[in-house]
């Protein structure tokens, strides 16, 4: 297997495209299968894709939308099913794929061993390099009152090839405290901790084997090395008779030790759970230093990552922060939103078309941008859609809202690291309560009833500002609002579709 050269990570070519074939840092909205078509042969180095499972749990695609659910349900209504919709893209996927690339297919217990016969007719039975496990709990009560089975505790990753001469960069697990503790248990004059290390020559004697024979430190053998580069050994103190042994022996440094090479069973990757600061509520979401494992070793800097089910965009930020170019495609218009969102925010690169241009920012492509398309979207959808446009955080479900969509946390209420307030509280916890309510209707015209219940809910709420977002509003409904701000001091700032799509937003806050 080829390694090749590692560039600084974070490095990219002059005009920030590795590629005149395919364009990278892009997400695009839509079925990866027609995507995928358009793409050239052998153009990604890399693959991850982490489709939803053959699964009977009764999880959303994404934040609870129906249709979406609806989809999953029909489509994958039965294992051959799931098969049947997955092969036209793992063939798309496997045509895509550079010679030295690498695919990666995340899957549970559901499936696994079918998409696995389907991957070796695809991709070819030599092409199967690792099966990877991935220990995503330690216990696991999935079991009904009167099941007899073991805990599910773990997810499948089927990793492939295209070839031998795949990248490849060893990753390495920290040493265990007690494995040093047993393991380096001697200490140099220096303070070094070491292990002693054999230096017999693996077969001895054996003809075959051809090891060199002479004497070290008065004892003769069949030794590993050269004679030359034993006696530089010696010079430079790696090589010695322990105390209470006979045979020399090598001392291996612990501070030269890059530690454990990873091995195909994953255990010391945490799951994401729902306080995890990466969390997005997206019910299928991994967690970051899953991806980075993966792009560390099958990748090198400007390489292009490819996620054909991108779902919240975990992938794609790692790619990002490790200096990989990347490509992203989900069917889920909220989804491709919410992963723009995540770019933005966590990684810090703009999406704009300019800067995408020059190969610096990021674009997403595909999206239902026009009031036609809006429309015809589930409610849930739209109003993820106003939400995210606004800067806002969506509701995770559709029910218990009480009136609200989402929220839009100011960042100018921000407080300080070390800033608190009334006494011993954190200024932080204030900074969460300081939030304005967005309402969003796909309505054409909303009427004063709906501004009613919004105002109702704001008083309720004690806000002093709220969003509401439409297609257009009444005159009626118009004038209350104008009588509420009057009354109460309460603004809703009422927003229209067009307002998003053609960015007036910060014109009608002014």
């Amino acid at each position: 297997m080829r390694k090749k050269s590692v560039p600084e990570s974070g490095s990219t070519s002059a005009s920030g495209k590795p590629s005149a074939l395919v364009d990278t840092r892009v997400v695009y909205c839509g079925d990866n299968l027609d995507q995928l078509r358009k793409l050239p042969d052998e153009c990604v180095d890399l693959i991850y894709i982490d489709p939803p499972f053959n699964s009977n749990r009764n999880y959303e695609v994404f934040w609870g939308e129906t249709k979406e659910k609806r989809a999953f349900a029909d489509r994958h209504a039965s294992t051959a099913a799931y098969i049947d919709f997955m092969r036209p893209r793992c063939v798309e996927l496997h045509r895509v794929l550079k010679k030295t690339g690498s695919f990666y297919y995340h899957c549970d217990w559901h499936a696994s061993h079918y998409v696995k016969v389907m991957l070796d007719q695809i991709f070819g039975e030599n092409a199967f390099v690792n099966e990877i496990v991935w220990k995503r709990q330690t216990s696991h009560n999935d079991a009904k009152q009167g099941s007899k089975h073991f805990g599910r505790l773990h997810d499948t990753l089927f990793f492939y090839a295209r070839s031998d001469d795949h990248i490849w960069n060893q990753q390495y697990s920290p040493l265990d405290p007690a494995y040093v503790t047993s393991h380096y248990s001697q200490v140099d004059d220096n303070g070094r901790r070491f292990q002693w290390g054999d230096l017999r020559a693996p077969g001895g004697a054996a003809p075959s084997k051809g090891n060199p024979h002479y004497v070290v430190l008065g004892v003769e053998g069949y030794w590993r090395y050269s004679q030359e580069k034993m006696e530089e050994l010696i010079r430079g103190g790696r090589v010695a008779i322990p105390p209470s042994g006979r045979t020399p022996r090598y001392k291996r440094f612990l501070d030269e030790s890059k530690g454990l090479p990873v091995g195909s069973v994953w255990d010391d990757i945490n799951p994401i759970n729902s306080q995890a600061k990466e969390s997005l509520g997206y019910p299928t979401q991994k967690p970051l230093p899953l991806l980075e494992r993966i792009i560390n070793t099958s990748s090198n800097a400007n390489d292009i990552v490819l996620d054909a089910f991108c779902g919240c965009g975990t992938a794609l930020v790692a790619a990002e922060n490790l200096g990989r170019q990347w490509i992203g495609i989900d069917i889920s218009p909220t989804a491709c939103r919410v992963m723009a969102k995540r770019l933005r925010d966590v990684c810090g690169v703009k999406e704009d078309e300019r800067l995408w241009r020059i190969g610096r920012g990021f674009v997403v492509r595909d999206l239902p941008w026009s009031e036609e398309k809006l429309r015809k979207l589930p409610p849930f959808e739209f109003e993820n859609w106003a939400v995210i446009a606004l800067g806002g955080v969506p509701n995770k479900a559709q029910v218990g809202d009480m009136g609200i969509d989402g929220r839009i946390f100011p960042v100018s209420s921000l407080p300080g690291k070390h800033e608190t307030s009334k006494g011993d509280t954190p200024a932080f916890t204030e900074f969460l309560d300081h939030w304005y309510p967005i309402q969003v209707k796909q309505k054409d015209k909303v009427g004063r009833p709906d501004i009613d219940a919004f105002e109702a809910m704001m008083t309720r709420e004690d806000r002093q500002k709220g969003f509401f977002v439409a297609f257009d509003y009444s005159a009626d409904a118009m004038h209350e609002i104008d009588a509420f701000f009057r009354k109460s001091g309460k603004a809703i700032i009422a927003l229209t579709v067009k307002d998003i799509l053609e960015e007036q937003i910060a014109y009608k806050l002014r």
